[in-house]
């Protein structure tokens, strides 16, 4: 890896970087979706009568989770197809 030239070093790592981010940037939030819904359904099957507000809730909060998801693949994007690291870097400016 010493004898790559610059450009190709950031975009490898960048690519890795990436790869890594997508995986945690997915992984986690559904894990975090799955207890969330398992919460409120066992607060459904407690209390009947609150399910109406807590699948409102539910909802207001699957929807906030799922946006830190998509907010990753954002930037992933980002860095994949428009890394503004490449021209600084390489360049030296």
């Amino acid at each position: 890896m010493a004898e790559m030239d610059p450009g190709t070093l950031i975009t490898f790592t960048t690519i890795i970087v990436s790869g890594v981010g997508i995986l945690l940037g997915c992984i986690l939030p559904a894990i975090v979706e799955g207890r969330a819904v398992l919460k409120a359904l066992e607060g459904m099957v407690r209390q009947p009568e609150v399910a109406d507000d807590l699948r409102g809730t539910l909802i207001v909060a699957m929807a906030l989770l799922e946006s830190t998801a998509i907010y990753v693949l954002l930037v992933i994007l980002v860095l994949i197809f428009a890394n503004p690291l490449i021209t600084q870097l390489i360049t030296g400016e």
